[in-house]
Parts: C-alpha cells; sequence; structure tokens
C-alpha cells in the first residue's frame, strides 16, 4: 500500500464512521484489509483499492470501514463496571423505575461478550430485584458481521477463557464441538441493531443505562462531541454513562458528571440541554 492509499483508508473511515486511523500505521491497515479482499473477491488488497478509487461503491467502502473499526472485546471486561451494574446501578434503577423497564444498551457491542455480560448479571440477579421489574436489553454496533457472530452465541475456547468466570460457564454455556454454545435463554434476552454511533441516533429510543467503553478515543476529534451529544440524547435523564476505565472523558465536561468513587461512571448532567 502506498502512503496515499493508507491516506484513502484513513478519510473513508473518518468521513463515514468518525474513525480515527493512523494512515502511518500501514501493517495495521493491511492486516484489517487482507481478509476484506480476499472475501470481496480481489486478488490483493491494491485491486481491493483500486475498487474504491473507482467504483465509489457504498457497500466496499463499508466494509472496509467495519474492518477498520473491529475493536477488542472479552467477557465481563475490566470486572469494575459490571459490579457496579449489578451491586448498585441496576438494583437502583429497578427500584426507581416501580415496574417500567430499565433499558440498558450496549453501544458498541463487538461480537456481544459485553451484553452478554450484562444479560448473565440481570438473570442472576432478577430474584433480588425490585418486585415486578423489569429489564430489556440492547445492543448495536457497526459491523454486520459481528453483529452476526454475536447473535450466533458461538464462542471459541479462548473467547471463553478470557474473562468468563467457570460458574458462568458451567449456568450459561453448552459445549458445542469446537466451539461454546450460549445458552438460547441468554441470547434471546438482547434486541440487536446496526447504529453508527456518530449519525443521528433520534430513532434509537432513550435509554437509562448506555455502555459506551473504549469508543471515543477510536474517533477523530470532531466526531467526539457528536459522540457525547448522542449519547446525551440518548440517556434517561437520571440514567448512568459508563465509559473505559483508563479513558480520558475530554469533551464529557458538560453533558456528563463523574459520579464519585467510582470509576469509569457518569450521570447525566441535569443542566445539560442537547440541541433541537
Amino acid at each position: 500500500m502506498t502512503s496515499e492509499d493508507c491516506e484513502l483508508i484513513a478519510q473513508i473511515c473518518a468521513q463515514r464512521a468518525g474513525l480515527m486511523v493512523d494512515p502511518a500505521k500501514t501493517y495495521l491497515i493491511e492486516s484489517r484489509l487482507g481478509p476484506v479482499a480476499r472475501r470481496e473477491g480481489f486478488g490483493a488488497i491494491d485491486d481491493l483499492i483500486g475498487a474504491l478509487k473507482e467504483r465509489r461503491e457504498d457497500r466496499l467502502a463499508w466494509g472496509v470501514v467495519e474492518a477498520m473499526a473491529a475493536a477488542e472485546t472479552a467477557f465481563f471486561r475490566d470486572r469494575t463496571p459490571f459490579d457496579l451494574f449489578r451491586a448498585e446501578v441496576l438494583p437502583t434503577l429497578a427500584r426507581l423505575r416501580e415496574g417500567e423497564p430499565v433499558r440498558v444498551w450496549s453501544a458498541a457491542c463487538g461480537s456481544g461478550q459485553e451484553v452478554y455480560s450484562l444479560a448473565m448479571i440481570v438473570e442472576e440477579e432478577r430474584g433480588a430485584l425490585a418486585p415486578g421489574a423489569r429489564v430489556e436489553l440492547f445492543a448495536s454496533d457497526l459491523s454486520e458481521r459481528a453483529l452476526e457472530k454475536a447473535q450466533s452465541g458461538l464462542y471459541t475456547q479462548f473467547e471463553i477463557q478470557r474473562g468468563l468466570p467457570i460458574r458462568s460457564l458451567v449456568r450459561h454455556f453448552e459445549k458445542a464441538d469446537e466451539m461454546w454454545a450460549l445458552a438460547p435463554r441468554i441470547r434471546q434476552m438482547v434486541r440487536w441493531r446496526r447504529i453508527n454511533l456518530v449519525s443521528d441516533l433520534s430513532a434509537a429510543g432513550r435509554f437509562d443505562v448506555i455502555f459506551c467503553r473504549n469508543v471515543l478515543g477510536g474517533l477523530t476529534p470532531n466526531a467526539r462531541p457528536r459522540l457525547i451529544e448522542n449519547l446525551a440524547r440518548a440517556i434517561s435523564p437520571d440514567g448512568f454513562l459508563f465509559l473505559g476505565l483508563d479513558e480520558a472523558p475530554h469533551g464529557l465536561g458538560e453533558a456528563f458528571q463523574p459520579v464519585a468513587g467510582r470509576a469509569g461512571l457518569y450521570a447525566r448532567n441535569p443542566a445539560f440541554s442537547v440541541a433541537a
């Protein structure tokens, strides 16, 4: 790939999804685009780049963006947010909603480990919640391929070993040849949708809890304010936002306030108003 090719990929990702791609990281770009080229029937990445320049085909461009947006995920990743959700956020909101559903959104769900971790917690804690409490789980991602994998509920031994407690494995999974299959009762708790987080989210609905971890840092400086405003628009006035534990919350100051003593947890600032 030439430097001009890498610049083109960076521009496409920034324009379509606000994704920040360093054009100097040629090896990373090539490693992500190789599978796309093979899947689309191209003999080499150069042929894929040539087709992008000539055709300006929407589907092909989104395939590139989705490949470059791929991110690391794991069951119960970083543990702390899930402990907070289980012990404090979920029971508090279930009590406040008085029978109305608590709506929880995994906003960049990848291959599903995050939202399924939340689903396992909801099932395990259901008997301890306020009487009549209901929880609705939603998950979205930019990548259709990631969503397909997530909805299958099938994971490799390596994926299972990353963060999943043995008690959760025994309770919620069954062996399926060389894979592990999540129980249908857990899979069916989640509703799925492809969403570009920096596009118009007005039709997405309102949520009480949003997990949007390790996303902001991967966006361009221009895209970050759009994401923050979208999240502020989508979250209920007394809702909670989870960011990555090591994520620098630049630009959150007006829309969200950190919850004291709770790393990575933010509350909606009631004084902040989103532009119509």
